[in-house]
């Protein structure tokens, strides 16, 4: 129970990553916001395993690429549940999968813009409560290819570099009001959004990695723990590569 009393916000929370995330600081014993757009049957469907197995959650809608949605849903959550003390900047913008010379400028704008309002409007509404109580800590879940680009993937690239380099950027301004901003960066994960992948081409990836498998969304949710806890309490701007060895800094 390393986050008894502790309140978490996961954003992108109903499936995936976001949901594996949700239940794992749950499980350790914070409360939860499990953060959603469409996705309102799969959201409470979270909550209700939280809430089965004794947890305080709630699940919270809002388009975190929209400035007044991101400050109604702190409001919500701090409502609720009380001041935010774990941030996890997980949901992100959809993009085409294509060759650079195929993306037009507009493929760049959305990816990049909607990508940073997804973290920028959300940490704007949460920072003035971690900075009134000198405390918090606030997680963005990356991707590996900002540091090793995949082929047709310019547009994601670029986009979760930026992010990285929002991170950094926090990570220098808020550390002296004991504010820690680290960066989670998944390799290949089996979630919904790589179900369209045929076996052979899993099995085929996996040969590549040092570990031999493709990532589990608790795999990530492990690594996000890690920094929501107090056992990282001295690491802040750090970028966390979680892909089984595919990337080693």
């Amino acid at each position: 129970m390393i986050l008894k009393g502790k309140i978490a916000l996961v954003t992108g929370a109903s499936r995936g990553i976001g949901a594996a995330t949700a239940k794992k600081l749950a499980e350790h014993g914070a409360s939860v916001a499990v953060n959603y757009n469409t996705s309102e049957e799969k959201a409470q469907n979270v909550v209700d395993i939280l809430t089965k197995n004794g947890s305080t959650a709630i699940a919270v809608k809002a388009n975190v690429f929209d400035q007044v949605e991101s400050e109604q849903m702190v409001r919500q959550v701090e409502k609720q549940l009380g001041k935010i003390d774990i941030l996890v900047l997980n949901a992100g913008a959809n993009f085409k999968m294509a060759p650079f010379m195929e993306q037009s400028w507009e493929d760049f704008e959305n990816k990049i813009l909607r990508e940073l309002k997804g973290s920028y409007w959300t940490v704007k509404a949460v920072l003035p409560s971690m900075i009134e109580r000198k405390s918090g800590t606030i997680i963005i879940v990356s991707s590996g290819l900002s540091r090793k680009p995949g082929y047709g993937f310019s547009t994601h690239t670029t986009a979760k570099s930026a992010l990285d380099g929002f991170a950094k950027s926090m990570a220098l301004e808020l550390g002296p009001m004991g504010i820690r901003v680290n960066v989670i960066a998944p390799g290949l994960t089996l979630t919904d959004a790589t179900s369209f992948m045929p076996q052979a081409q899993i099995d085929a990836a996996a040969g590549f990695i040092p570990l031999r498998r493709i990532g589990l969304p608790e795999d990530i949710a492990g690594a996000v723990l890690f920094y929501a806890s107090d056992e990282s309490k001295y690491i802040t701007g750090n970028y966390l590569s979680v892909g089984g060895g595919q990337i080693m800094l």
